[in-house]
């Protein structure tokens, strides 16, 4: 009897482990696996086309939330970075927020095909999205402000200083905001950006770039607002130069082969959307297949094509239409995008230091 109980036990607790087995089995084919990614996006950033494609490929359908990055944050710190799965922030949208709510969790970049991605703009976003080492965005677009230039008019033009040349007097425009004072500084031999831990330094930049915007009041035009009215004085030889986007320099080069967009010899200046994986997203797998889909080439270039913002997918080119593949090859050709000046987050004080300099330069004679 003392030599049956011990085999009658060791039956009982494996049969216990095989019940155990088959339950778990079943729950695991009970338990559905997730097939929707939430994504928080702007609009037109995932074209209807290569959402039904990308569910065709992975079985997993996206939800869009259209948003802003006003909103992204609202809705993320409401969460504690949980309701959704994927967003897309504006790079200088992202260490600050992060840093104070931890909204955002660090991109594994073993997930995420950078083969596929111009290393420029890689490398510039990892650094502007950087905490505590560790970088929270994946670039998906970007667009610009430089220069649009009547090349017949004006071809000495080549950079923002030009634009305070007494040459071109009363033939120039831009607006008197914060890009504008950046522009300049870069033009005049400063490095803006890197100035923005050393307040002493940046006022003493913004004294400086002012006193040169002042100099030059005879020359503008008119700190333009209406970006219509803009581009009606640049049809009509009214202007032979502003600083302005891409878009509008390449919308007036279809009608004036003369007009283009520049990108200054400083570099332009220029915004990036990217991709960032918020702290409780629930379908983690989803959003780098997304990320990695979005930013194949011939996908990328349905976004450049209809939208004619530029793209972080190197390869896309290959798949632009021709008019918008000229556009960028003329405008932004690879070693302007090297020359890129991307906007980091702007640390607090910033703008009320650049306000009080733009009130003085619209103040004076």
């Amino acid at each position: 009897m003392k030599k049956v109980l011990p085999i009658l036990l060791a039956l009982l607790v494996l049969m216990a482990g095989f019940a155990f087995a088959a339950g778990s089995k079943e729950k695991a084919a009970e338990e559905p696996v997730n097939t929707t990614l939430r994504l928080l996006t702007w609009g037109g950033y995932a074209p209807e086309g290569l959402i039904a494609k990308f569910k065709a490929e992975t079985g997993i359908d996206v939800e869009v939330i259209k948003s802003n990055n006003e909103e992204m944050i609202s809705k993320l710190r409401a969460t504690r970075g949980g309701g959704f799965d994927l967003a897309q922030p504006s790079q200088d949208r992202i260490s600050a927020v992060q840093a104070e709510f931890g909204i955002y969790q660090p991109i594994d970049w073993s997930m995420v095909n950078t083969d596929q991605l111009d290393p420029s703009l890689v490398a510039a976003v990892k650094k502007n999205t950087m905490v505590d080492g560790k970088s929270y965005g994946v670039p998906h677009v970007y667009g610009t402000s430089g220069l649009i230039v009547n090349t017949k008019l004006a071809p000495e033009i080549k950079d923002y200083k030009d634009l305070l040349d007494p040459k071109y007097t009363g033939r120039v425009s831009y607006r008197m905001k914060r890009p504008t004072l950046i522009a300049m500084g870069f033009s005049l031999g400063y490095d803006p950006f890197a100035l923005y831990s050393d307040l002493d330094g940046y006022q003493k930049f913004l004294d400086e770039v002012g006193a040169a915007l002042i100099a030059a009041k005879p020359v503008v035009r008119n700190y333009y607002d209406n970006s219509d009215q803009l581009l009606e004085s640049l049809r009509s030889g009214e202007l032979y130069a502003a600083m302005a986007w891409e878009q509008a320099g390449w919308k007036l080069h279809e009608e004036n082969p003369d007009i283009d967009y520049l990108a200054p010899t400083s570099g332009p200046l220029a915004w990036v959307d990217t991709f960032a994986i918020p702290a409780k997203s629930e379908n983690v797998e989803g959003a780098y297949a997304w990320i990695n889909f979005i930013l194949r080439p011939e996908n990328a270039a349905v976004f450049t094509n209809a939208e004619k913002y530029g793209t972080a997918s190197k390869d896309a080119g290959e798949y632009l239409d021709p008019e918008i593949a000229d556009n960028f090859a003329r405008g932004l050709p690879p070693e302007a995008l090297a020359n890129t000046n991307w906007y980091p987050t702007v640390p607090a004080g910033l703008e009320e230091m650049e306000g009080k300099i733009m009130d003085k330069i619209r103040a004076a004679n």
